[in-house]
């Protein structure tokens, strides 16, 4: 429906976002008594942003309570607010206004990523875990009744489309996100630092974490890798095993022009020319190693460029 001209425009306010009800009412909260809620993925930052809602608190207050649930023993796990306490702690305050509402464990996972996701500048990795927090979350309340009826949940194969219309994205690219969570937490980094690109870090998702390791230290060494790289990477892990050098030759080689290094190869029957029958291939290896090696230090020895002149 078309606004008039004139005609004000509604936003959603936090508290409806959370679900908050006329009924709840704050009350003021020991910090102490708050635990962050587990495997929070939303990182809380001292950084210029915090400053600024430091300072905002300190003329203001806390405006918006923040949203807690009882764990037992008269604590209390924080659900939307970790920013506004970690706040109010840098101000040695000990309070904090809360709302205190009984949630499942799925439940509060649901608030907490909905409370949270619409922020600016989010992270790829918080996006990540967020998003796959979330997901499993709806995927274990799929089947059952849910308390909250505007809500609907629905089965494994809709989940990622429900959870991106949610937050203007298409289901596909939350499974994009979602890939990320399967990258070693130093490569995650690298994309978070925008040292590899969003999309190359999906194709990186799909390959074993000790190769991950080591292409961790071969852009440490050498910078960014493109998604041609990892595709051919993929695409020979596809025939058998690799090693740490076959990767780097294989990156190296499919850097953007720059021509494949040619390959020097001696069949075996050739070798057997010049080494006795009852040689093994082992013997052989052994002493073209050996006059190779007495080769390169004759060539050092008469190198022009050690010479006096």
């Amino acid at each position: 429906m078309k606004t008039r001209a004139g005609q004000k425009i509604r936003l959603t306010s936090v508290e409806e976002l959370l679900g908050v009800t006329n009924e709840e009412s704050a009350m003021d909260l020991e910090i102490a008594k708050i635990r962050p809620f587990k495997d929070h993925p939303f990182k809380v930052l001292d950084d210029e942003k915090m400053q600024d809602l430091i300072e905002s608190i300190r003329i203001n207050g806390i405006l918006s309570p923040v949203l807690v649930r009882p764990i037992g023993n008269d604590t209390y796990e924080m659900v939307s607010g970790h920013r506004r306490m970690h706040a109010a702690m840098m101000l040695g305050m000990d309070t904090v206004p809360a709302i205190i509402r009984e949630m499942t464990d799925d439940e509060a996972v649901v608030k907490m990523v909905d409370a949270n996701i619409q922020r600016e500048e989010l992270l790829p990795s918080e996006k990540a875990f967020a998003y796959k927090m979330k997901m499993d979350a709806m995927r274990r309340q799929a089947g059952r009744p849910s308390k909250d009826n505007s809500r609907q949940f629905v089965g494994n194969f809709e989940t990622a489309d429900v959870v991106g219309k949610e937050n203007g994205e298409s289901g596909r690219q939350v499974q994009r996100f979602i890939r990320l969570t399967e990258l070693i937490p130093e490569l995650l980094d690298y994309v978070d630092q925008k040292r590899i690109q969003f999309t190359v870090a999906v194709e990186i998702s799909y390959i074993d974490q000790e190769v991950q390791k080591w292409l961790f230290e071969y852009i440490k060494d050498n910078g960014a890798v493109k998604l041609n790289q990892i595709t051919l990477l993929r695409a020979q892990l596809q025939t058998g095993a690799i090693t740490q050098a076959k990767m780097i030759m294989l990156l190296n080689d499919s850097q953007p022009g720059k021509a494949p290094s040619s390959k020097l190869t001696f069949t075996e029957k050739k070798l057997r020319e010049y080494f006795p029958a009852t040689y093994t291939t082992t013997d052989m290896r052994n002493i073209i190693e050996d006059l190779l090696k007495e080769w390169k230090e004759h060539q050092e020895m008469e190198d022009p460029e050690d010479e006096e002149v």
